[in-house]
């Protein structure tokens, strides 16, 4: 009851919404002579209460999850669907002019994330093939998930967006948009379940049937009768629901007492086996312990017998029990020995296992000594190798120097060659000419200074050369 109330509350919010529109309605009636397209939005907005409001309150009395196959339901969105298109811009297709609602009601998802999941199921239905059916599956879907109201606020607040697909003077476009958004509040206490898939949308005639919203006196007046006969109607249904379970519960209890009868049945046989198999283990029982009686008269003799065996073989124990008791003390002897050759033989061990180590340790040293000597070995080489170029070096600068001394030797030679020549053409200048000897003897003189003084200079350019 109390959330009938509430439904009722919401249903009066709703339609005195309306009614305070009213009043703009009645100025815009004023300005229908100059304005057709004014009167157009009050004539829709108008349809809108009426539809909104009906189907409102027909739900309450219906009190059910509403169907596709409603008619108030199926006017509604009838009357949305003439609103969406009021005042709707032509866009030129490629064969044809269009005009769709789609086009701001895929806007939506732009402007409300949560919208993303309705236009997508939309899309992904496999049955529509025109904009307008995808246009009317939105509006079934946004109905079932009680958003139609935020998700057309969100799209009139935004009109500079809505301007590509209205005219200005759109419904929309004006604050009759606002008031049918307010409206769409009141169908959030409405729950809707329709089929979406399966339905054909797409060649649905649009068409207002008035006559639901025309009432008269006699309307009135049944209206009480009809909340009589959905009363009874209510009734009826309970008890069929009623007679339904109850004869569901016999048919139960039926299925119950077969399945007892033969369980019953299924345990008087069990009972009658596990008679005769409690007579059949009497007997064995009653057979067993004559059997036992004879095993225990039998188990006294060989007890006695047994006895007498016990008794020698102690007797012989104790005569073997000094010479174990020398075994154990040779053996314990042994042990003893065996144990202390083995402490010696572990301590051995381990002087082998120390000496192991500090051979192994000596080896590491005598690898690095060896390294190292390697390294010096091959500094030692190559420093060799260096003073091998050094001196190949040197002896070729000798060799270059011998050269030049031969050269040397042989150019003095060539000079002693040449004073020689000298003084035997003086010598025989000497000879032939002693008759002028007098005459020429300052001038052979002054000759043989100059040629003196040209061979000490001679000879001292060479002595150079030499040092």
């Amino acid at each position: 009851m109390r959330e009938q109330e509430q439904l009722h509350r919401a249903a009066e919010k709703g339609s005195a919404r309306p009614a305070r529109s009213s009043r703009g309605g009645g100025c815009s009636a004023a300005m229908a002579v100059k304005d057709p397209t004014a009167v157009e939005r009050a004539n829709l907005l108008n349809m809108a209460k009426l539809s909104i409001k009906g189907l409102i309150e027909s739900a309450l009395s219906f009190g059910r999850t509403l169907d596709s196959d409603y008619p108030p339901l199926q006017q509604f969105f009838v009357v949305m669907e003439h609103c969406l298109k009021h005042g709707l811009k032509v866009r030129k297709s490629f064969l044809s002019y269009n005009k769709t609602i789609w086009g701001p009601l895929e806007l939506v998802e732009k402007l409300y994330p949560e919208a993303e999941e309705i236009a997508a199921s939309v899309r992904d239905l496999p049955g529509l093939k025109t904009p307008l059916g995808r246009a009317r599956a939105w509006l079934r879907l946004a109905l079932m998930q009680k958003k139609m109201a935020d998700y057309l606020r969100c799209l009139i607040i935004q009109r500079d967006l809505l301007s590509e697909f209205y005219e200005y003077h759109a419904l929309m476009m004006e604050e009759e948009g606002a008031v049918i958004v307010g409206l769409l509040v009141g169908l959030n206490v409405i729950d809707a379940n329709l089929c979406v898939k399966g339905e054909d949308l797409d060649s649905q005639v649009g068409v207002i049937d008035f006559s639901m919203y025309l009432k008269n006196d006699d309307d009135i007046g049944s209206k009480e009768r009809n909340v009589q006969i959905s009363a009874i109607l209510d009734q009826k249904n309970y008890v069929e629901e009623l007679n339904r379970q109850l004869n569901s519960t016999v048919s139960s209890l039926h299925a119950r007492v077969d399945s007892l009868e033969k369980s019953n049945t299924k345990l008087i046989e069990e009972l009658a086996i596990a008679k005769n198999n409690i007579i059949k283990l009497q007997e064995e029982n009653h057979q067993l312990r004559s059997e036992n009686t004879l095993i225990l008269m039998k188990t006294q003799h060989h007890l006695e017998a047994t006895k007498v065996d016990v008794e020698a073989e102690l007797q012989t124990y104790k005569h073997s029990r000094q010479g174990l008791d020398e075994m154990y003390n040779e053996a314990r002897r042994q042990l003893r020995e065996e144990s202390q050759l083995r402490q010696d033989i572990e301590n051995e061990l381990m002087v082998q296992v120390s000496m192991k180590h500090e051979i192994e340790l000596a080896m590491k040293l005598l690898e690095k000594d060896i390294h190292e000597k390697q390294d010096t070995l091959i500094g030692l080489r190559q420093q060799l190798d260096e003073v091998k170029a050094i001196n190949m070096e040197m002896y070729q600068k000798l060799q270059v120097s011998e050269d030049a001394m031969k050269e040397k030797n042989e150019i003095i030679g060539r000079l002693e060659d040449k004073t020689n020549q000298i003084t035997a053409t003086m010598k025989q200048l000497e000879q032939s000419d002693k008759d002028l000897l007098t005459q020429t003897r300052t001038i052979a003189m002054s000759f043989v200074k100059c040629a003196g003084s040209e061979a000490q200079h001679q000879y001292k350019l060479v002595k150079d050369i030499s040092f």
